[in-house]
């Protein structure tokens, strides 16, 4: 198999550099909230944080009780992930490596979060990390995606390289971040055509005294039962 790679190393310089937050965005805590709170046994349900970074996601899932997985491209990010993990006596199953090619076998979890990874990513790769996706979902399994909509700052400055993907962002909450996909509406209905009751919100906030726009998408769906 020809292995395909889209893990950009500037996120590893950058994880290196920066703290990062350490606890979830309020999206992510409602969605696991609302669609894992009420397992009888928390500890069986699978749950994967796709770009997990330094783990604020993974850690508040594995102190919930849930069984967590992470991925992510930067030794550095997992460093610090597995550091926070352990300062509370939880794990996860963490892996470096990158998401269009995930590690884990077929219908192997019930949910799946990506808190604004999906972005960074080509949309040919999006796609695949999406086909991945489905692939390690179990039938009726849930999968989150927040990223960056094409009315936020930065959009349409620096060079660009593909629709709605920029490079060289000069200004912005994505500036010096590498390649940034800021999503339309017609992408992300294609990005999810395969998946089943697909629900698309958006959630924003602003910058230099409302002046400036930050709009996230919150994507919903699920892989399809037989």
């Amino acid at each position: 198999m020809t292995e395909t790679k889209s893990w950009d190393p500037i996120w590893e310089e950058i994880f290196q550099r920066q703290e990062w937050g350490k606890y979830p965005p309020e999206h992510v805590i409602r969605f696991v909230a609302r669609r894992f709170y009420k397992a009888p046994d928390r500890a069986a349900v699978r749950l994967l944080d796709l770009g997990c970074g330094t783990g604020a996601c993974t850690w508040y899932m594995a102190r919930e009780g849930f069984a967590v997985s992470g991925i992510d491209g930067s030794p550095s990010g997992l460093r610090k992930a597995t550091a926070c993990l352990a300062q509370e006596g939880h794990s996860a199953d963490l892996r470096t490596g990158d998401f269009v090619q995930l590690p884990w076998p077929d219908d192997y979890f019930d949910g799946v979060i990506d808190n604004a990874a999906l972005y960074s990513n080509r949309f040919a790769e999006c796609q695949r990390v999406c086909d991945e996706v489905l692939r390690v979902l179990k039938p009726g399994g849930y999968f989150q995606s927040a990223n960056f909509s094409d009315c936020t700052w930065g959009y349409g400055l620096g060079e660009q390289v593909e629709e709605n993907g920029f490079i060289n962002i000069p200004e912005g909450p994505l500036q010096g971040r590498g390649f940034a996909l800021f999503f339309g509406q017609a992408q992300l209905e294609e990005l999810f055509r395969r998946f089943t009751s697909v629900s698309m919100e958006k959630t924003s906030w602003t910058a230099d005294s409302l002046q400036k726009l930050v709009e996230l998408w919150i994507v919903e769906a699920r892989k399809p039962q037989p």
